[in-house]
């Protein structure tokens, strides 16, 4: 019984020993998708060069960057989009004090411009940025989570641009738009059918943003991206996270392969372990990998910014 026992036991550290030297021998699977496709090299073999990330500064000395940090104010202010002499209710938001700084128009998504989505804004400005949060649904009368697109709001986005480059609070001669969900829609529609990015904005950068024409019908939301994509040639960083709904990632993920391969300026990243609305998720539910991801695309977003606006 005894030698029955030994020898079932020496099997069975064989059977292990070889198990583990077969996984060890497996190529690792890179767990750190940050374009629109799978990596081709393993994420831990790519050398220091290829990985936007990297910091010699952090990883040889323990060196972080100290991020600028603004008390922020806001005024209430409006303008008037004149295809229809609507009047757009919005925020300006910048830092205390006196002096400009570079534009941002930041576009709501599919909430409205909740206390949530504001504090989205309030971020943005408190890394040295004037932001104009316009509040397209309060100018339409429309209820938060609308499910149809009026393309009207398209205009009201594109009178935000024209109102925030003429304000005083501004240093740049152009503007960067920074939306979410469906925000990324109207802003998209906004640089490319409207011509602005030739004439007044920089970059395009955007949180989950919904890339097709929300009145489209249900195969176009799940397997295409909107044409306006392939015709978006300013620089553009997007955000989502890993659990991110199917038919949105999909269209992201797409949109941004054909980008690349005609040579756009553009970087999808892709956080581990977080979904949809990870930068705004309340206290309730927030997690600590939405902090993290939250905390590192603001202050990704604000070099990116600064990089196109100064």
């Amino acid at each position: 019984m005894t030698r029955r026992i030994l020898l079932a036991l020496a099997a069975g550290c064989l059977t292990l020993a070889t198990s583990a030297s077969a996984q060890s021998a497996l190529p690792r699977v890179a767990a750190d998708t940050v374009v629109g496709r799978q990596l081709e090299a393993p994420v831990n073999r790519l050398p220091a060069e290829e990985k936007f990330w990297w910091d010699d500064g952090w990883y040889d000395r323990g060196v972080l960057p100290a991020p600028v940090t603004h008390e922020v104010v806001e005024r209430a202010v409006s303008y008037v989009n004149p295809e229809d002499d609507t009047e757009v209710p919005a925020i300006l938001y910048r830092p205390a004090g006196v002096g400009s700084y570079p534009g941002v128009l930041f576009q709501h998504g599919r909430r409205g411009l909740d206390e949530f989505v504001k504090r989205l804004a309030v971020r943005i400005a408190a890394r040295g940025f004037t932001v104009l949060a316009p509040d397209v649904y309060e100018a339409r009368f429309v209820e938060p989570f609308p499910m149809e697109h009026d393309p009207a709001m398209e205009g009201d986005v594109n009178a935000g641009v024209d109102f925030l480059l003429a304000q005083p609070d501004v240093s740049s001669e152009k503007i960067c738009l920074v939306s979410h969900t469906r925000g990324g829609f109207y802003t998209l529609r906004v640089a490319v059918d409207r011509g602005r990015q030739q004439d007044a904005v920089a970059c395009y950068a955007s949180f989950y943003p919904h890339w097709q024409d929300p009145n489209a019908p249900e195969p176009e939301q799940v397997y295409r991206y909107h044409p306006d994509v392939d015709a978006l040639d300013i620089p553009t960083l997007i955000f989502i996270g890993e659990y991110e709904q199917y038919q949105r990632r999909r269209s992201i993920e797409t949109g941004v392969a054909f980008m690349k391969e005609k040579g756009r300026d553009v970087r999808l990243i892709i956080y581990p372990g977080v979904g949809r609305g990870f930068d705004f998720r309340g206290p309730g539910v927030r997690t600590f990998a939405d902090d993290l991801a939250t905390k590192d695309s603001n202050l990704r977003l604000a070099d990116f910014l600064r990089r196109h606006l100064e």
